[in-house]
């Protein structure tokens, strides 16, 4: 009796748990996800942050960490703006491509205003195309700079942040035409920033020295990446939004903002290969210097204008006088597509580059998993269907197993009748009635652990699946049939406004969709499809669990649940299969039908 109240009271706490998890974490979360693209869209009529001047890598030698001025003076505070009016104030550069659209600033040659032309911010087709970077004084700055530094007390003029630098008149960037910034210090130096990009998201950037001046100069190309303000995350814990890079053989390091706040910066040890960015959900900015060539790489965070930095500091580059020079530097700045990020990796010789996409620890099951389903989709034009059609071959690979695990578990329904006559005669002596029951399990060949076999299956899948709908962009926005138009979303309707019927919009923990209680009612049938455990605990909880996974799921990606949901059903048909052929009863609808007559039996004893 004491068991039976510990158990039925570990089912309550569990209950208080996920529906405070479901209150107080997951709709908190979900809501700031619903609202991040409003809140870029509103952002666009807000006051900047801060001002959000860059800090120029210190070169060796030199007092600074990260956190040095820009060469030649700091940049002027900057004066709260819109988006757009930030970007009428200086002269720039147009950026137009297949995939995206924005400026050069003229003033300090930066890379500071993109869009994404084939995403958009919701579902909704008119809804604006997603913004990547934006310039200072801008809500929310986010840009890329480039530049060179020089040894403490060198006597030498540097473009800085307020440098005006000049273009060929109707210059335009595009992936057939690149652009070429020009400036002249006034005393035989003279700078060239030669800018391409591809038909995605790369540029390259291309630093040119031409060094009239008569007596060598010693420059350090540097190149860094600054973001204004702590940006709304996806808050989850299996998915890192921040700071990102790879340094040679270290692997990947990940830097989370609050991280760098608190520390103020982190800097690993100079390497000769590798990249360094700034990593979200679904897009991206990362450095890739030249590879082969030394650097320092850096993260830091300025408190005083609330900047979060990604930098890099190369080595020296000697300039000789009447010779020039040149530093080459890729920026990508886009959507984190697997197959272009794959490409880079590949053609650039950039090392690791496919871990800007957070696959996770399972990297081993979730990337190959992802390749299926894109691979089925590009076959079958939808990423739902495609989500079916592996869920078959998953079954379809794991047969064997399954098929001997069902096939223990009807042999196990075959000895029920002996099973209940040795609970019945050692009853009072639990010892001898365990070993009765092994030596039954033994002489009849039955593994009573087999019905755990298709669950602990299908729990990596299941993570990997999650994974993939969670995290890569190719999920994003993919409609699958009906009312489901993202399948990275979860399911928008709900029980209890009667699936939109009522104008209501139930709180989050009672969002009840089509999709989970049909996965509900999938499980709840499996699991009748066995016959009742004898111990009335245990019963209680089989009949209880389909209804906490209702819950739980609910708020997971609808692609996740439709898998669940479409596995439950192959397991019910494979099941019914396997022991009909072992000349095993079903229990289903006898089941069905007792719990039924037992809750009405119930009533009927509580009126009387």
């Amino acid at each position: 009796m004491a068991d039976n109240r510990n158990t039925i009271l570990a089912i309550v706490l569990s209950l208080i748990v996920l529906l405070g998890w479901q209150y107080f974490i997951a709709k908190p979360q979900l809501e700031q996800q619903r609202q991040v693209a409003e809140q870029q869209a509103a952002e666009q009529g807000q006051p900047a942050t801060g001002d959000a001047a860059p800090q120029t890598p210190g070169a060796p030698g030199s007092t600074a960490t990260g956190a040095a001025s820009v060469p030649g003076g700091t940049a002027p505070a900057t004066t709260a703006m819109s988006r757009e009016a930030a970007i009428e104030a200086t002269p720039r550069v147009v950026i137009d491509t297949p995939r995206v659209s924005g400026s050069i600033n003229l003033t300090g040659g930066r890379i500071d205003d993109l869009r994404l032309k084939d995403y958009r911010e919701t579902v909704d087709a008119t809804s604006p195309t997603i913004v990547l970077f934006s310039p200072k004084g801008a809500p929310a700055p986010y840009y890329a700079d480039f530049g060179v530094t020089a040894d403490p007390g060198a006597d030498v003029a540097l473009p800085q942040a307020t440098t005006v630098w000049t273009a060929q008149d109707g210059a335009k960037l595009t992936p057939q035409s690149p652009v070429t910034l020009t400036w002249d210090n006034g005393a035989g130096l003279v700078f060239e920033r030669v800018i391409a990009i591809d038909a995605d998201y790369m540029f390259t950037v291309e630093q040119r020295v031409r060094n009239e001046s008569g007596k060598a100069v010693q420059l350090y190309p540097y190149g860094l990446i600054v973001r204004n303000g702590t940006p709304t995350t996806a808050g989850f814990y299996i998915l890192h939004e921040g700071l990102i890079g790879v340094f040679g053989d270290t692997g990947l390091s990940e830097v989370d903002y609050e991280d760098v706040q608190e520390d103020g910066r982190v800097r690993p040890a100079a390497v000769s290969t590798g990249w360094l960015g700034i990593t979200d959900k679904y897009w991206a900015s990362a450095l890739i210097p030249a590879q082969g060539s030394g650097f320092q790489p850096q993260f830091s965070y300025a408190q005083a204008t609330d900047n979060f930095q990604a930098d890099f500091l190369g080595d020296p580059i000697r300039v000789e006088a009447g010779a020039s020079a040149t530093s080459t530097t890729h920026l990508f700045a886009g959507a984190k597509e697997t197959a272009k990020l794959d490409a880079y990796e590949e053609n650039l010789g950039i090392k690791q580059f496919e871990l800007l996409i957070d696959w996770g620890w399972f990297y081993f099951l979730t990337k190959p998993l992802f390749f299926v389903i894109d691979y089925l989709f590009k076959v079958v034009g939808n990423f739902g269907v495609a989500i079916l059609l592996v869920t078959v071959a998953i079954k379809t690979l794991f047969f064997p197993l399954a098929n001997k695990s069902y096939v223990s578990m009807s042999k196990m329904k075959l000895v029920q009748p002996q099973m209940t006559e040795i609970r019945d005669r050692y009853k009072d002596d639990k010892q001898k009635q365990q070993q009765a029951l092994m030596e039954l399990y033994k002489k009849e060949k039955i593994n009573p652990l087999a019905g755990c076999l298709p669950v602990l299956i299908q729990i990596p899948v299941f993570f990997a699946l999650y994974k993939v709908l969670f995290v890569t962009i190719e999920m994003r926005h993919a409609p699958f049939f009906g009312w489901i138009q993202d399948l990275s979303a979860p399911d928008p309707t709900s029980l209890f406004n009667l699936f939109g019927l009522i104008p209501w919009d139930p709180p989050q923990m009672l969002m009840l969709g089509i999709w989970p209680l049909i996965m509900g009612v999938t499980m709840f049938v499996q699991m009748k499809m066995n016959p009742a455990p004898p111990d009335p605990t245990q019963q209680m909880i089989f009949t209880w669990m389909p209804v906490l996974f209702t819950f739980m799921l609910a708020s997971f990606p609808a692609g996740l649940v439709i898998y669940w949901a479409w596995n439950n059903s192959l397991s019910i048909a494979q099941q019914y299969v396997i022991m009909r052929r072992q000349g095993v009863k079903v229990e289903l609808w006898d089941n069905l039908k007792g719990s039924f007559s037992r809750k009405k039996g119930e009533a009927d004893s509580k009126s009387k």
